[in-house]
């Protein structure tokens, strides 16, 4: 019989209130509690914190302050990564960024989902984690929301206040609720930035 986590971690039904992942959440609680109270100016501190919470961070990674996550485990970044202030990342499945990623303040990311029915939510209080893929150099307006099981292309770009809840493409322009394909960015884009 499989651990919640591996059911978790499979992408399938699980019980969050099991008591191995509670305590993994309280370990990700005290991480992102001393991030969140180191001083502006400790900067290898704030690092070193951010690569024991995170299950990889690849190079430069830099987060303000306040940062909240489920687990830090599930959260995968590449080299260049920023992060604006009071970021949530909902990590019950994978969150993967890949290298040059920007992160404007108040972006949350969900990978947690629950029952659609109400009985199901009330009887069994079970979740399931879909994951959240961004591609490289992609750049997340401040306030946007990316929900579970979304994959974002390299290169895209998502507006402020975005609600993502399907793929988006490499190198386009994102915006509204729903997030929708506003247009292809090309080589002047690329160049003169937004």
């Amino acid at each position: 019989m499989r651990s919640e986590k591996e059911r978790m971690l499979a992408g399938e039904w699980f019980n969050p209130a099991d008591p191995a992942l509670e305590k993994e959440r309280e370990r990700a609680r005290e991480l992102t509690n001393r991030f969140n109270g180191l001083k502006e100016n400790e900067y290898e501190e704030k690092v070193s914190v951010l690569r024991e919470l995170f299950g990889t961070a690849a190079g430069d990674v830099y987060l303000e302050q306040t940062f909240r996550c489920d687990y830090g485990s599930n959260i995968h970044v590449g080299n260049n990564f920023f992060a604006n202030f009071d970021c949530v990342f909902l990590d019950v499945g994978p969150i993967t960024f890949g290298d040059h990623c920007m992160l404007g303040p108040g972006v949350h990311i969900y990978t947690a989902s629950h029952p659609m029915e109400a009985a199901g939510r009330k009887a069994e209080r079970f979740e399931i984690g879909k994951p959240v893929t961004v591609g490289s150099d992609v750049w997340i307006g401040g306030g946007a929301i990316i929900n579970p099981g979304v994959t974002i292309g390299n290169g895209a770009v998502l507006g402020s206040g975005a609600v993502v809840t399907k793929d988006v493409p490499p190198h386009t322009f994102c915006a509204g609720n729903p997030a929708r394909v506003i247009r292809t960015i090309d080589n002047e884009d690329r160049q003169s930035g937004w």
